[in-house]
Formats: structure tokens, sequence, C-alpha cells
């Protein structure tokens, strides 16, 4: 691909950015905020992001009177020469010219080139040299805004944090998403777990244009991909084969469960307080027995100790989660859908979890969060077990978790007390990280937000949401002036730990030739051995 020499570098500061005086063939219109260029110093290559566009001129006697427009000889003596095109550009990255000389890769950039440094468009090969080179885990999530080469994420930096996708309704975030998915799948980096509240992942769903889409369960087989339901009618509904129900039990509902619906069921401040004391005198089972049509609420507010009033509206609140179909009195039992789930994520299956016509932020919430802290404990206990025997038991594989309308799980209330503020905080401590995809950003803690890895953010509209994106980001002035120049559709721009530099750009297609691109996915290894005991009574219709 040939080089575009676009200008020259005539002054600036590593703080207020560089100005390039663009040549007198250089069209200013070809210029767009956010292009990616390349700055060739005496030591370094300096790749940098356009953030403003600008008309100049040597004297200001030349704007004083400007040619008319009949005068096309004078205009043309006077553009590239007394009046020139200038480029802002921010500095993001630098790389040692001679290797022997200088650090290997891409580093943070420490000084500026000299004065009068060559300005060039990039190229692939400079894409190549920041984003890496195609490989099993360098994974195209989309091309630059004004270029067909693609850009890269480092899958195995992106599951090591948790990361989030957000946007405002519309902008692409699901098939976003499935990208990230489908990459992490091909991969094998990371298991998912993806909470699919709107049935979209698993398998075939509808695109806002009307087009049918395929589902992570269409493009690997069952040995990569098992899907599960809370809703086997809306399963049927639609022809296709879960492979297995999900109940939760009563029984399993914690207070922090509670806490987090307060909003959902409207309960009044002192509700969570009252279902504390219920827990503690009543055990596992409070739910069952409060609910209950013979529970005497005065007798149990004389024994717990909680406000009779407030008793009584807790109880009237709770039976509404008592009325979702995929709830029952007790745990799943051993050997139940759910123990096979948790097994088929074990043994590096990915698993999607659809709610069906379960749609309602309180089912979706209360299932999440009760299935996500027994999966969580499981793998804490499993890293435990790996320290203590010095290495000798293997470590879990690491799991990623998908959730969407995430803050309402991470809002500053309840960031505290669910278990995905928890692992939100904890990092990679226990193999587990998020996958946050939300449309309010503003509504995540500021804590658990700081601790999101790679940001991919398509158009946003409010100040706060935008606000809460750049939190803690250093030259945030100028990304946010290229966040606000993206089109409402297949656009984003990416920042944080799996891209060496910020990136805006166009994401990849979600079509046919992506569906080629993955191509064979080959054996997937597992912790539980195929033809074993136990791996027949978990799978045992599998071939």
């Amino acid at each position: 691909m040939n080089e575009e020499r676009l200008g020259l570098i005539v002054e600036g500061s590593l703080v207020e950015e560089l100005l390039a005086r663009l040549d007198s063939a250089t069209s200013v219109e070809d210029m767009r905020v956010g292009r990616f260029v390349r700055i060739d110093g005496e030591q370094h290559d300096f790749f940098c992001l356009v953030t403003d566009v600008q008309l100049r001129a040597t004297s200001p006697d030349v704007l004083a009177d400007p040619p008319s427009p009949t005068e096309g000889f004078l205009r043309a003596i006077l553009a590239g020469t007394a009046a020139y095109g200038a480029i802002k550009l921010q500095p993001m990255l630098m790389l040692a010219r001679d290797p022997e000389v200088g650090e290997e890769g891409p580093r943070p950039v420490r000084t500026v080139p000299i004065h009068f440094s060559q300005v060039f468009s990039a190229v692939e090969r400079d894409f190549e040299r920041v984003f890496g080179e195609a490989d099993d885990v360098h994974f195209e999530i989309g091309c630059p805004l004004d270029m067909d080469v693609p850009v890269r994420l480092d899958l195995r930096k992106f599951v090591e944090r948790s990361n989030g996708v957000f946007g405002k309704s519309g902008t692409g975030k699901s098939f976003l998403t499935r990208l990230l998915l489908c990459g992490v799948v091909k991969s094998g980096v990371a298991t998912n777990l993806v909470f699919d509240m709107h049935s979209e992942y698993g398998w075939a769903s509808q695109s806002d244009g009307g087009q049918m889409v395929k589902g992570l369960r269409q493009l690997f087989p069952s040995t990569k991909v098992q899907v599960y339901t809370l809703d086997p009618d809306s399963a049927r509904h639609r022809d296709v084969k879960p492979d297995g129900q999900i109940w939760v039990g009563l029984n399993e509902i914690e207070v922090e469960d509670i806490a987090l619906l307060q909003d959902e069921l409207r309960l009044n401040p002192t509700a969570v307080e009252s279902a504390s004391l219920c827990e503690d005198r009543l055990g596992k089972d409070w739910i069952q027995k409060l609910t209950s049509g013979d529970a005497d609420v005065a007798e149990l507010a004389q024994t717990t100790g909680a406000h009779p009033e407030s008793l009584s509206a807790l109880k009237r609140k709770l039976a509404s989660i008592t009325r979702l179909k995929f709830v029952r009195p007790e745990a799943s039992p051993a050997g139940s859908d759910l123990e096979k789930m948790i097994a088929a994520l074990e043994a590096g299956r990915h698993v999607v979890l659809e709610f069906g016509q379960h749609r309602s932020l309180l089912a979706y919430m209360l299932a999440a969060n009760v299935i996500t802290r027994r999966i969580h404990r499981l793998w804490t206990r499993k890293v435990e077990e790996h320290k203590q025997s010095n290495g000798r038991v293997s470590a879990p594989r690491q799991l990623m978790i998908t959730i969407e309308e995430a803050h309402k799980f991470l809002n500053s209330r309840a960031a505290n007390q669910t278990i995905f503020g928890t692992i939100a905080r904890e990092l990679r401590k226990f193999n587990v990280t998020l996958l946050v995809v939300d449309q309010r950003p503003s509504g995540i803690d500021d804590e658990v937000l700081s601790q999101i890895g790679t940001r991919i953010t398509c158009q946003l509209n409010d100040d706060k949401d935008i606000d809460a994106i750049f939190s803690g980001v250093s030259g945030a002035g100028h990304l946010r002036s290229i966040l606000a120049t993206l089109d409402s559709r297949q656009q984003a721009l990416i920042l944080g730990h799996a891209v060496p530099m910020p990136m805006p750009l166009r994401s990849r297609p979600y079509d046919e030739a992506f569906y080629k691109s993955l191509g064979p996915w080959g054996d997937d290894p597992v912790a539980i051995t195929a033809g074993s005991r136990k791996y027949e009574e978990l799978f045992p219709d599998d071939e």
C-alpha cells in the first residue's frame, strides 16, 4: 500500500498536542477527526490521532482582503502558501525506528518529534505494528473510520479484566457483543456465561432491519456452545431445542438479592432489614414460610422483632417472586440441569442462558444474581484449592460473565451488595470477569467503572454518560470530540487494556462473510474427560 504524505510538523508540545501544516496537494476536506497518522521522527515513529482540522494563514492581511470567487488564479496561488490547512495531532504511541537502540514494541509517548518531521497517512503495516498481526488471540473488531484495514483486539488481555460495551439504544451494542463473544469462543481464551435477556445471542434473532442473524449455537457445535432456558415454552414456539431448563429455588434467594430488587419490588427502606431478621429467625426457607397462606405475620413480627406493617408489606411484595414460573420452593437437586450447566462451564463450554418471555427486570436480576453467586462461590473455592495445593490441583478456566442492563446490578447502592460488584472489584483474582452491556454508564458506580479494563463506546448523547466513560482516562478532551463525531450506527470508540491506544472504528459486519471467517474450531479441551462416568451422567445425550 502506497504511503500518502500529508504534511510537516511545525509546532506543538507533548501536553498541548502537535500542529502539522498540510502540503499544498493535500485537501483539508480529506482530513477527519479521529484519523490515524504516523509521524516519522529521527529516532522514533509516532502514532497519532487527528483531533482538529484548521484553516490558517501566514499573515492576517491575506484574510483581510480575500480573493473573490472569480479570481481563481489568485486563489490557486494563495492556497497552500499564504493560506493553508493544518491538523492538530495527539501522539498516542511511539515506536523505536531501530529496535536495537530503542525499546521493543509500542511505548507511551514521552517526547515529541523534531521540527519538520514528515506526517503520513497510516497504512496497513502501521496498524499491524500497533494492534498486532492476525493470529489466534488478535481478533479483528473493525476498521478505522476512513480505511479498510483491520483493527485487532488482544483477546487474552481482554478477558483478564472486566469490560464494557456502551451506547444508546439502536447503536449496535448487541452486534458488537456478538462479535466479541464469537472471538472469545473461537480463540478459547475464556469460557462465556451469557445472561441473554432478549434471546438474541444463543439462537437466530431478528435485527432492527428485519434480517435474521445467527446466534452462537448456530455458529458453533454443542461441544463449544450450549443454550439453557428459563422458559421452555418460548423455545418450543421458536422451534429450538435447549440443552436444559434452569430453576431457581426460593431457599437460594438471599437478603442481598432482595436488596438488589428494592426498586423492582417497590420496597420501603425498612424492608431489607425486616428480610434480614426473617432470614436469621427462619433460615434458608424464610421466603416460603413468610409468603405461605397460613403465615401469621403478627406472631412472626413478635418473634423476629420486625415491625408488623413492614413485614406485612414485605410478604405482599415477595409474592411476585413466588409467581415467577422458573421459581420453585427448593434449590435444584444434584444432577439437575443447573448442575449440568455449571459442569459445562467447568468443562470449557460456553453457555447462553435465555430468559424467553421472562423479560422483566425483576426476573432477569433475580436469576442472574442467584446463579452468578453460586458459580462465583465454586470458582473461588477452586482457585483457593489450586493455591493451597501449590499447583497440583488445576485452577478453574477463566470465566467471562455477560450481563445487560448492567447499571441495575452495579449502581452505587447495589454495587457493594451484589455478586457482580464483588466480581468487578476483584478483577482476575478468582478467574471471573464481567462483560457489561449498557446504555447508561453514568448509572454504574464510579469505583466499579474505574475497574473496567476495555471500553467500547458507541454514540452517547447524555453528558453524564460521556463523562462516566472518560472518567480517569488521560487525554479525555480530544477523545470526547472524537466520540461526538461518531455515526449512530456501527461506529464506536475503543480504548483500554486490550488495545494499545484509543481508536474510533467501524465495527466489523456481523454477516455471512464473518460467519465464514470463524472457520473450523477444532476439538474442545474439557476438564471432565469425555467417556468418563461423570461425563456420561452430566451429558447423557451427547454424541
